[in-house]
């Protein structure tokens, strides 16, 4: 059997999506004749931990694990509760204090590709013998952070390996890029080092069109389009009662709906039974500026905190509910984001309304699978058309969903996929 090194920063017990991709992987890639052993840090700083997921990690999977010195750490110091929104991606775009804008001065100037670059060298000694002694021919690192591509680069040059690198999200075009407050120098600097792992991995994975396209322009090196998927076998569940429209995940200010809100408030005014049977389920971190919006248009009452829910719990809040919302900030940059959790709505089965910028690869997803309906962020109209069908049909207990061709999303058949790439 093939051995394959995964060299992953997320790992059981993180939570959140970036986890789910070589979690899954793992799993399956035994089934297709490939060994994988994972190498992932032995003290990480995750933002979210979900330790229900440790129960997922494959039994006849070796997991080598070394420290890292993370500088969110030392920073927590000085402020922990903004240094771990920082450290997880949730930066407000509103009026940031002093000490965010420093904080994120720091990391975007120096701790480039990102804040885990301390963890390059020593991986890169340490996993020198694991190669020797395991007869591994093939490595592959999956970022972000974009740190462990540069382990990969270490690694490629001392030794004759086939390296994948496996871009979950794209580099320095990803949108937060722009709130790091890069200088010039450090500008240049993260697109050197996108360029050198680029043109020296020997092939390369991402996870929409947008992104392959993007890179092409820059190396000649292979590049397969292997999307994230979905996992479960769910079992029958009783939908909510009421009108349910749940969005799971981080919702921060890019990603307002103002649209959405403007045309729910508009429908609890024209529809008294709509009012009666709306509640909206908000599942994860919930910007400020989101709640104040949700609170100007006088949804408040309509609105269940959900907080931050384990993956199992997760599942079964997308099966029950009537409706699944997915958003994207309405930008040229964003079309070929991809949210992680749009396969699981595809499972789940349910309609998905997902508004985002013109041309996104998402919504164009849900439109080509029949599993709901993509709408303009700004078309006011629409959105209310669109769910005002849903609420008749809910109203006769008929509001279903049944998506088309989603079976090639499966993890098992994108494992598949990847194999024969490697």
């Amino acid at each position: 059997m093939q051995k394959v090194l995964v060299i992953a920063y997320y790992w059981p017990p993180a939570g959140g999506p970036g986890v789910q991709r070589w979690l899954k992987f793992v799993k399956y890639l035994p089934d297709f004749g490939v060994q994988p052993l994972v190498y992932v840090p032995e003290n990480p700083n995750y933002p979210i931990v979900d330790t229900a997921l440790l129960n997922e990690i494959p039994t006849q999977v070796e997991v080598l694990k070394h420290p890292i010195k993370e500088p969110y750490g030392w920073a927590a110091l000085v402020s922990k509760k903004k240094t771990k929104s920082i450290s997880s991606g949730l930066i407000k775009e509103m009026n940031p204090s002093f000490l965010e804008r420093a904080l994120l001065w720091i990391r975007g100037n120096f701790f480039i590709p990102d804040a885990r670059k301390l963890w390059i060298k020593p991986s890169i000694h340490f996993l020198a013998r694991t190669i020797a002694e395991e007869g591994i021919q093939t490595i592959i690192t999956t970022g972000p952070p974009h740190s462990l591509h540069l382990i990969g680069l270490g690694l490629k040059q001392r030794y004759n390996v086939q390296w994948i690198a496996d871009f979950r999200d794209p580099w320095t075009t990803i949108g937060y890029h722009k709130q790091l407050r890069l200088t010039r120098w450090a500008e240049k600097k993260h697109k050197k080092l996108e360029k050198q792992v680029l043109v020296t991995a020997d092939k390369i994975v991402v996870t929409s069109q947008t992104t392959k396209t993007e890179f092409e322009a820059i190396t000649p090196k292979p590049i397969k389009v292997i999307t994230n998927g979905y996992d479960e076998q769910l079992q029958a569940v009783p939908l909510d009662d009421t009108f349910t429209i749940s969005h799971i995940g981080s919702l921060l200010t890019g990603r307002n709906p103002l649209g959405l809100w403007k045309a729910l408030k508009e429908l609890v005014e024209q529809d008294s039974a709509f009012a009666k049977a709306l509640q909206i389920q908000l599942a994860g971190v919930v910007g400020d500026e989101v709640w104040q919006s949700i609170t100007m248009f006088g949804l408040d009452s309509f609105v269940e905190r959900l907080g931050y829910l384990s993956h199992d719990r997760v599942v079964e809040v997308q099966q029950k509910s009537q409706v699944l919302l997915l958003l994207e900030i309405d930008s040229e940059e964003t079309k070929g984001i991809i949210p992680g959790k749009l396969f699981e709505y595809l499972n789940a089965k349910r309609p998905i309304l997902a508004i985002g910028p013109k041309g996104w690869e998402a919504g164009e997803m849900v439109d080509s699978s029949q599993a709901g309906s993509f709408v303009d962020p700004k078309e006011v109209e629409a959105i209310k058309d669109v769910l005002l069908e849903w609420f008749n049909q809910y109203q006769k207990g008929n509001l279903f969903c049944q998506s088309v061709g989603i079976e090639k999303y499966h993890r098992r058949a994108l494992t598949e996929s990847l194999v024969k790439f490697i």
